[in-house]
């Protein structure tokens, strides 16, 4: 039986994306967790792809968010990096297995077995929404595997609700995905650091691509491109802005700090800039032509794709006659981030935000998808989120 409900926010309960008010059951706080009353969470152009199920793999009733900061109210027996008080964040995925050849490269955000902060399921699988996942799974007539933490749940799962498989997932690894913040970052602006700026940092120090003097390319100028523009600076590297928009050429020099905007819808820009950039990082949701960036990128250099478009075409000889790659990325590692927010408490580089009130939730989803927000929306929970009654 699903508890009483325990928590609160604001969820989409079906592919409308439209969010409104909802309780909903957390489980107890275990030995390895850290509870935090969140007071500030980021949206993410990530919130347009799963609230619409753009990828046909959203999970309703959905309660979005994953750049997210708090002050922690509680700690497990076991956790002896946080206490009560200290100031965290919690990014895009919340748990990863430690065990697997990947995890022990470091890289937990591409773990096979992780969980994302939204869109999955906890690991007590049977908890709150789970066990009702489980039966509509068996009504879709699916195999279920459920996991948990718990071992007393594997009767409950099989023997009552179905399912066909049971893994014992008890590993004290939630902790893990907590972040401390530096306590010169604002909350506020701490916040889309965890998607929106290791995003791009992630790449940029993974590829050596922050070497100072050399130029690297930014194509976008939305909440990722923008803080790739400010590590860019931040590195001591020469930036070159590429936008379709000719409105952006201001905001890219003289507000952001770029050295070259190029206009990619003038040939003659293009032109110009052929062979001129050491690295690409397109931020770019959607579909766009690589053939026009390619070129612009000189031998041996990486364009790193960190947007979600739904394909990308290109002419191969643009990589092969200049040793030139195509890669993708995704978030970053727990170490990763954490180094992140210290350089960016360091370096003073903070995102460019608006704060919005949770009733206005919806709107800033609208906004984002004309692209009528500078540069990320920030939700003010501490003050606006109401408990629904």
């Amino acid at each position: 039986m699903a508890g009483e409900p325990n928590c609160f926010g604001w969820a989409a309960h079906d592919a409308n994306g439209v969010l409104v008010p909802f309780k909903f059951t957390r489980r107890p706080t275990g030995p390895d967790d850290v509870n935090l009353r969140i007071t500030h969470c980021g949206m993410c152009h990530a919130e347009l792809v799963w609230l619409f199920n753009k990828l046909g793999d959203s999970k309703y009733p959905m309660v979005p968010g994953h750049e997210v900061v708090g002050v922690v109210t509680e700690v497990g027996s076991n956790v002896t990096r946080f206490k009560e008080g200290d100031r965290v964040g919690v990014g895009t995925f919340v748990y990863s297995c430690r065990e697997c050849e990947i995890c022990k490269d470091g890289m937990q955000q591409i773990c096979d077995q992780k969980v994302m902060t939204y869109n999955a399921y906890d690991r007590d699988g049977l908890g709150g929404l789970g066990h009702m996942a489980v039966k509509f799974g068996k009504a879709f007539g699916m195999k279920v595997t459920v996991m948990s933490t718990s071992e007393s749940k594997r009767e409950e799962a099989l023997s009552v609700l179905g399912a066909d498989t049971f893994v014992n997932t008890s590993d004290p690894a939630q902790l893990e995905s907590c972040l401390a913040i530096p306590e010169n970052l604002s909350m506020a602006e701490a916040a889309p650091l965890l998607c929106a700026g290791i995003t791009v940092y992630s790449p940029m120090t993974r590829l050596g691509m922050n070497k100072a003097g050399q130029t690297l390319g930014v194509i976008g100028l939305g909440g990722l491109g923008h803080m790739a523009v400010k590590f860019g600076k931040a590195f001591g590297m020469k930036v070159t802005v590429m936008s379709t928009s000719e409105s952006k050429r201001e905001e890219a020099l003289s507000v952001l700090g770029a050295d070259t905007f190029v206009n990619t819808s003038d040939p003659a820009q293009l032109e110009a800039a052929r062979n001129s950039i050491h690295n690409i990082m397109d931020t770019v949701p959607y579909e766009h032509a690589l053939d026009l960036y390619l070129p612009l990128m000189k031998p041996r250099g990486h364009l790193v794709i960190v947007g979600f478009p739904h394909e990308h075409k290109f002419a191969p000889h643009h990589l092969i006659l200049g040793f030139k790659s195509i890669t993708g990325s995704v978030t970053g590692s727990i170490a990763e981030i954490q180094e992140m927010l210290d350089f960016c408490a360091k370096k003073n580089v903070t995102p460019m935000i608006e704060m919005v009130d949770i009733k206005d939730c919806n709107e800033a989803l609208t906004r984002m998808l004309n692209k009528d927000v500078r540069y990320r929306f920030v939700i003010d929970i501490e003050k606006t989120l109401v408990n629904p009654t």
